[in-house]
């Protein structure tokens, strides 16, 4: 049997299985259903997402106005950089900034239910994720074998359901340059795909568009569809070089060097990742290790990539150290490559000890190894967030990993079985809030087509991604003990409000009772519920009962 011809087949197969997993949200109490009429968008305009982006000068831009409201609506701006441009009907700007500084321009959008308008701020310089990114990533669902067109169904649900509420990344994970990838075999070396330079291309029989026409297309034709979307586009990369261009000793593109120059040598404990063999190690102390980097970030910059996650790069296991050496030349690459290009690193748990450095050179990195839908890597979750407190900022976020609600696992050989999330619905809301509030990262890890209505409630309530987006930035704070039956962190918010979350890490309903000025605010403030999106009033105590692994999420001011 030919290598490629093996994919596509077992892919309709596999999908046909897929569609027998339905989602169990069913007898929903009351409150759940409170939660989904909560956020059923009204007909008038909205403005939801960041409010500040960052791009580096002389870069393509690229920014999709996220507003909510009735279809067909019209856009426009005022004061907008003449050197950007603004689509009317679809409210994508596009264009690039010459110079270094602060631009702020008044966007709007109007339709036949009304009118709404915001501020709007660009900060052109080196700072990169000035709030935590939003997206979707194909591995908790599709691990190593996802193929274009699932990129695609994904990619086109974000756009019409979430990108309105400033979800705009679409990712594609682990060894998309595998051509014998079906999610159901081990990983195969001998099917990364390289170029004649020792480089990953994603292979034809996985991504029609990347057939070359006239030279090597790459992702290109696949990061043109996701920008005419107006959404930014992503993949994931190993630390390292391929060992096939290792072992055929092949030039490394734009360079007098060869592969074999560029690796660490045998008995380097970062010269093999101890859970793939696809690639080795580089030695980034050298011409040749840097040129390597160099390279592959000029090729990701051709096909507009966005986005970069790099594994195999942040944490410590079997002897490894931090890769500070490699996480700084790709670091470095990238911002040469003449592309804003946001570097994740992955996966974790990062060295609390190298903040510092990983917030210097990247723009978020994995605190945990990978996460899954189980209850104690949750509540684990806790503890390394309020570790990581300092460290958080814009340009720079720890992350919480991606997130395992709805359908996952349809083709996932690391972890079985295809099902949907394990997490509870109180569970889902307390990963909600502490990812908002810490704040981190969001990338979505389910098959986005089969969401249903409670799913897609928990990933478009605008006041929780509002927490998660704040243009300050700041990381919340946890407020109680660790011996504390309940939890309490609370987060400064643009405008002199707070947001803060009461959580139950324990197995048993638990009664919270607070003062507000025990907390330093105002005897009597206003509060509301933001799950339910619903004022309680100015109170002098806040009560409530949260169930087991529960959560509440205020704002209060």
């Amino acid at each position: 049997m030919k290598p490629g011809g093996v994919v596509p087949v077992l892919l309709l197969a596999a999908n046909f299985l897929n569609a027998q997993v339905l989602s169990p949200n069913t007898n929903l109490n009351a409150r759940e259903e409170q939660i989904i009429a909560a956020t059923k968008p009204a007909a008038q305009p909205h403005f939801n997402g960041a409010m500040v982006v960052g791009i580096r000068p002389n870069t393509p831009f690229l920014h999709s106005l996220a507003v909510s409201g009735e279809r067909p609506m019209s856009f426009g701006a005022k004061n907008l950089p003449a050197s950007l441009s603004l689509d009317s009907k679809t409210g994508i700007i596009i264009g690039s900034l010459p110079k270094a500084g602060e631009y702020r321009f008044k966007a709007t959008a109007k339709n036949p239910a009304g009118k709404a308008e915001t501020e709007f701020k660009i900060i052109c310089d080196n700072t990169l994720a000035l709030t935590p990114p939003m997206g979707w990533n194909s591995y908790d669902a599709f691990g190593d074998s996802v193929v274009e067109s699932e990129v695609l169904s994904n990619a086109f649900w974000l756009k019409e359901h979430l990108q309105p509420l400033g979800w705009d990344n679409v990712v594609v994970d682990f060894r998309w340059y595998d051509r014998l990838a079906d999610g159901v075999r081990v990983q195969n070396p001998d099917g990364v795909t390289i170029d004649e330079s020792g480089r990953c291309v994603p292979p034809t029989n996985r991504f029609p568009s990347a057939v070359p026409l006239c030279g090597s297309a790459g992702f290109k034709p696949l990061a043109d569809k996701i920008h005419a979307l107006g959404l930014k586009f992503g993949i994931h990369i190993m630390r390292g070089i391929p060992r096939q261009a290792v072992e055929k000793n092949l030039p490394i593109a734009g360079s007098k060097f060869t592969a074999a120059q560029a690796v660490l040598s045998e008995g380097d404990a970062n010269r093999t990742c101890v859970w793939n063999r696809d690639m080795f190690g580089v030695d980034a102390a050298t011409e040749a290790g840097r040129a390597w980097y160099a390279s592959i970030a000029r090729q990701y910059a051709d096909w507009g990539v966005d986005y970069i996650k790099c594994d195999d790069i942040a944490n410590l296991q079997r002897g490894r150290f931090y890769d500070a050496a490699e996480i700084e030349a790709l670091s470095t690459a990238l911002k040469n490559s003449g592309r804003s290009i946001i570097l994740s690193l992955s996966p974790g748990a990062t060295p609390v000890n190298a903040g510092p450095h990983v917030k210097q050179f990247a723009n978020l990195w994995r605190i945990s190894g990978d996460f899954w839908d189980k209850w104690p890597s949750l509540d684990h979750n806790f503890d390394l967030f309020a570790a990581w407190h300092d460290d958080g900022g814009p340009g720079h976020w720890p992350d919480g990993d991606m997130i395992p609600f709805g359908h996952i696992c349809q083709r996932n050989c690391d972890v079985h079985p295809d099902r949907w999330t394990h997490f509870t619905r109180d569970e889902q809301l307390t990963l909600m809030s502490l990812w908002a509030l810490a704040p981190s990262p969001l990338m979505l890890g389910m098959n986005l087509p089969d969401n249903d209505d409670w799913t897609t409630a928990l990933l478009t309530n605008p006041e929780v991604l509002a927490v998660n987006q704040d243009p300050l930035g700041k990381p919340a704070r946890r407020m109680t003990g660790p011996h504390d039956m309940t939890e309490m962190w609370m987060k400064g918010l643009a405008g002199g409000s707070y947001a803060v979350g009461f959580f139950n890490r324990t197995d048993q309903p638990v009664q919270v009772e607070i003062l507000w000025r025990d907390l330093g605010l105002r005897a009597k403030p206003a509060v509301r519920d933001l799950w339910l999106r619903k004022d309680l009033g100015r109170q002098k105590n806040f009560v409530v009962e949260l169930p087991p692994h529960g959560c509440s999420l205020l704002r209060v001011k």
